[in-house]
């Protein structure tokens, strides 16, 4: 049976917090039937969410023939909000719906919802939950599968959205192009991955490796960045992730406007030429490795002054530099292709 899927943003359409939401209805927009929201009910997903043209909709009846509810929203520590139980406890018991999570709470491991879905005959899946005990040890990496890794200034600034574009573009041009997801959200889009943030702390370098080994057949692999290295929350999950993939180039992404780390506002974010220089430092550690180009999020600013941004962006780094939403992938995609082709990251 096809998933139908209705997307749980109770009280958190916008997108921030509902960026799972609009991920899956970006790139998996043909299994999404409605998104369910009481508070914003008879609006859609391009108005609240910018992707797509989903109806939002006020209760489970509103929608019979969705047979899956994905919760999708990310929240800070990835906590069920309480007022949503009654919605999955219904979606499971009354109309027997299986469940996809990506929260840091299980579903399935909470005994109210595991015994509901048990009678009912339903599954969950929290696509967090994982069981990786591999270590990183540099071995059996491909000379001959180039690897780029997405990082950035903060979280939740749209490394995922431009790995994801960069692939698609490269598969367009005919080259073999992979999305390795390391997130809750590319897991759901993609199919596959694994939830970096949610590893032990030992084995995190190992299943960024283990991904890479899984999928270097291919001529180029995206992967998925998280966090930042300056975020005090999130930067072990960041240099892990960036250790254990050894990328040969990186694409740095940046939101315009935003100065202080996300959760934690009493961290100033330092300049982009600051960050461009960390990662430069720590991707170089085992291996050569260079930036490419840079993506800009522009979600908060007029076009004449992202246009603006963009312009002093790509003079002051010398690199291609574009919204991957408002100018249009080319740019990196170009750089990546340039890259690739130019067998440099052999040399190395």
């Amino acid at each position: 049976m096809s998933r139908r899927i209705i997307i749980l943003t109770q009280g958190h359409t916008e997108p921030h917090a509902g960026k799972t939401a609009a991920s899956v209805i970006r790139y998996r927009g043909q299994d999404v039937v409605a998104l369910l929201d009481a508070t914003q009910a008879g609006k859609t997903s391009g108005e609240l969410l910018g992707a797509g043209n989903v109806p939002i909709v006020a209760s489970l009846d509103d929608c019979p023939e969705a047979n899956t509810l994905l919760l999708g929203i990310a929240p800070p520590g990835g906590k069920i909000p309480a007022p949503w139980r009654a919605i999955i406890l219904d979606a499971i018991q009354r109309r027997k719906m299986d469940v996809i999570s990506g929260l840091h709470d299980f579903v399935s491991d909470d005994p109210e919802f595991a015994a509901a879905a048990k009678t009912a005959g339903v599954t969950i899946q929290d696509v967090r939950k994982n069981t990786e005990k591999t270590i990183a040890r540099r071995q059996g990496l491909s000379p001959d599968c180039l690897r780029v890794h997405t990082v950035g200034h903060d979280c939740s600034i749209g490394k995922m959205v431009v790995s994801i574009e960069i692939t698609n573009g490269l598969k367009s041009r005919g080259l073999d192009a992979k999305f390795i997801a390391t997130g809750q959200t590319g897991i759901m889009v993609e199919g596959d991955g694994l939830p970096i943030d949610c590893v032990v702390a030992d084995f995190v370098s190992g299943a960024a490796e283990k991904l890479i080994l899984q999928n270097q057949h291919h001529q180029i692999v995206l992967v998925e960045g998280q966090g930042s290295l300056v975020h005090p929350s999130y930067s072990g999950v960041t240099l892990g992730l960036l250790h254990g993939c050894a990328p040969h180039a990186l694409v740095l992404c940046y939101e315009i406007g935003r100065d202080r780390v996300t959760g934690v506002e009493s961290v100033v974010i330092p300049p982009l030429a600051e960050i461009k220089r960390i990662y430069e430092v720590m991707s170089n550690v085992h291996q050569p490795c260079k930036i490419v180009g840079i993506g800009i999020n522009s979600r908060r600013v007029s076009a004449a002054d992202a246009a603006a941004e963009r312009a002093r962006v790509k003079a002051e780094f010398g690199l291609p530099a574009c919204d991957v939403f408002r100018d249009g992938p080319d740019e990196l995609v170009d750089a990546v292709q340039a890259f690739y082709e130019s067998g440099e990251w052999k040399q190395r």
